[in-house]
């Protein structure tokens, strides 16, 4: 069995709805998957170490990531550093500007990990969250599929 865990943080609805529709798509590769979409603030160092992959949902928040999905890292750098390297991940933005800034920042500290970003970050503005949903659904389901046939 392998796991993908979605760590999120959403100010409204709109972050929300991306990785839940990220981890639908997951869900979809296969039954040989466990897919959890967390809260970032009700996840901790075990949740984190136990996962095989990972997408990272956050909302812009200041031009960065937002403080929730910040404190999650926190949490768990230093204790998980060098036992999740190379381990995949992903990004969703959900953004009212360019969404740069918290992508940067993610890949910062995915670097340090280090973990591998093995998609696209998928940048969506926030006025157009409806209609990204099934693109947030491909981004989990290709992430969820490739961990499963082994190529992440």
């Amino acid at each position: 069995m392998k796991r993908l865990l979605v760590v999120y943080h959403s100010h409204g609805w709109r972050t929300e709805a991306l990785a839940q529709a990220a981890a639908e798509g997951a869900r979809q590769a296969g039954a040989e998957l466990e897919v959890r979409c967390e809260r970032a603030l009700s996840l901790g160092l075990e949740d984190f170490l136990a996962a095989d992959a990972y997408l990272f949902a956050t909302p812009e928040t200041f031009g960065s990531l937002s403080g929730a999905l910040k404190d999650f890292f926190e949490r768990v750098f230093y204790p998980a550093q060098g036992k999740v390297s190379g381990r995949p991940y992903a990004i969703i933005v959900c953004a009212g500007e360019d969404g740069q800034g918290a992508i940067q920042s993610i890949q910062r500290i995915a670097r340090g990990f280090p973990l591998r970003e093995v998609q696209a970050p998928l940048r969506v503005h926030r006025d157009a969250v409806a209609d990204s949903l099934p693109l947030a659904a491909e981004l989990g389901g290709t992430l969820g599929a490739g961990l499963l046939i082994g190529i992440y």
